[in-house]
């Protein structure tokens, strides 16, 4: 396989070659645990793992760690301000991801680090920073000083002179561009004890060193959103580099989702929040949803373009359910040459997501036709697909807690076949007025019937506006 990324270091399409062959090391920016995720927070997730998927799937053995930032000025102040415990409110909002992650059937990570269990390695690594000539200390802060860095904003483009951290100038910085590696001790906030006060760390230190601790001073491809270019992502890389380290070889960056052309985030008030979404789409809907555009575009979010995935989503769920359930059995077989391809070029998952769609309808008219080896081939090739993305209509992850569900359907067939059976004895009577009508009585109720040489078989249509 050919795999090629956009990497943002480059501004170009760069073919993956793994540092260690048949490895690939793979770091994502997790959650700063503040509040309960919005679908913006998980697009990295659902993105993402598409990627470790299909690395997988290439047969590379990966090592995929996703962080959680639990100590930071939005989780002290906004559990201060709510009366509780900085670390109950960060475990609060940790399980919320968790939650999201898995409902939406994101892989667990190889490695789930907190921010807080990291100190000791953030440390140690600050100390080489000021050792190299790269750091100080003032104050009881410790600054990264940009100017010693003669490659800082080679990730971003960003110019010096244009530089803002968005920090406050604290005591004892030497240029307000420097960013704070460690932050002094205030009264009432945590703190650590370091060689040069006690204190807490600063954001950009923390991915660093739990990057390096979990895969090694040089790693394959570090991912994370658009916005974390700068200064986040730009801040890692020089203050790795800066203290001898190869760090991330790839830089893979997500859009945002956007709602009116802005950025969703709570700061804006824009937010949809994943259990908001859950009561009027199914987690599998929603994860085709976050995954249907290709990772690097913008998604611009609205309740129609939701409902419209939704139903794209359920036409796929629909010819491989109705094909399992007149064979029996649709096991997961292997993907097509254009779906690698479009995945090989860049993770284009809407590329894939087109020869899916033209697959089914391949199947759908197989089964039309009575041709059910040529369906199960088709949705079994569907199944392989699908389940790189995620969402294979047939994983057992989409059936758990949905008992009720199975039972309405039991339900629902033992009603529907009574009306098909006498559906049935009136065409073979010739009684086409009582054949007709019973059909348009179950077309009414949303339900289509299919005669097929096996009979007549129902399913639940599909709304108006889906393809075929």
């Amino acid at each position: 396989m050919t795999l090629r990324f956009y990497d943002t270091a480059t501004r170009a399409v760069r073919e993956f070659t793994p540092l260690a062959p048949g490895h690939a090391s793979v770091y994502l920016c997790g959650a700063t645990v503040q509040g309960h995720p919005h679908i913006g927070h998980v697009r990295s997730g659902v993105a993402f793992d598409v990627l470790r998927r299909w690395l997988t799937a290439a047969g590379y053995d990966v090592a995929f760690v996703r962080n959680v930032t639990d100590i930071d000025d939005k989780i002290l102040n906004k559990a201060a301000d709510a009366g509780r415990p900085w670390w109950e409110w960060a475990a609060t909002y940790e399980r919320s991801f968790t939650a999201a992650y898995d409902a939406l059937g994101v892989l667990p990570p190889s490695a789930e680090p907190r921010a807080t269990g990291h100190i000791t390695q953030m440390v140690e690594l600050i100390g080489r920073l000021i050792d190299a000539g790269h750091a100080y200390a003032a104050a009881g802060d410790v600054y990264f000083d940009v100017r010693s860095w003669g490659e800082y904003g080679a990730l971003s483009g960003h110019r010096l002179d244009d530089v803002h951290q968005g920090e406050s100038v604290g005591a004892g910085k030497r240029d307000p561009r420097d960013f704070t590696l460690w932050k002094t001790a205030k009264p009432g906030e945590p703190s650590w004890p370091t060689p040069w006060g006690p204190g807490r760390p600063g954001w950009h230190i923390e991915c660093s060193a739990m990057a390096e601790t979990y895969l090694g001073s040089a790693f394959d491809i570090h991912c994370g959103g658009l916005d974390l270019v700068f200064p986040h992502h730009e801040n890692e890389l020089a203050q790795s580099r800066a203290a001898g380290d190869g760090f991330a070889q790839y830089w893979l960056h997500n859009g945002w989702v956007t709602m009116s052309g802005e950025k969703m985030s709570k700061s804006l008030g824009n937010v949809v929040s994943i259990p908001t979404m859950l009561e009027t789409v199914r987690p599998q809907e929603l994860r085709y949803y976050l995954g249907s555009a290709h990772y690097r575009s913008m998604l611009e979010y609205s309740a129609e373009a939701l409902q419209e995935a939704a139903s794209a989503y359920r036409s796929i769920e629909a010819f491989v359910t109705k094909t399992a359930e007149r064979a029996g059995e649709v096991p997961i077989g292997t993907w097509t040459p254009a779906f690698a391809e479009a995945l090989d070029d860049d993770l284009s998952v809407p590329k894939a997501l087109a020869e899916i769609h033209g697959l089914r309808r391949e199947g759908n008219s197989a089964l039309a036709a009575g041709e059910l080896d040529e369906a199960v081939e088709a949705a079994s090739s569907v199944r392989a697909m699908t389940s790189i993305l995620g969402v294979d209509p047939l994983d057992p992850h989409w059936a758990s807690g949905s008992a009720d569900a199975s039972a309405e359907r039991a339900a629902l067939d033992l009603l529907i076949a009574d009306d098909l059976e006498l559906r049935s004895a009136a065409k073979a009577g010739k009684d086409w007025p009582t054949a007709d009508r019973i059909r348009d009585r179950l077309a009414r109720a949303g339900v289509e019937v299919t005669d097929t040489p096996n009979g007549p078989e129902w399913s639940i249509a599909q709304p108006e506006g889906t393809e075929k």
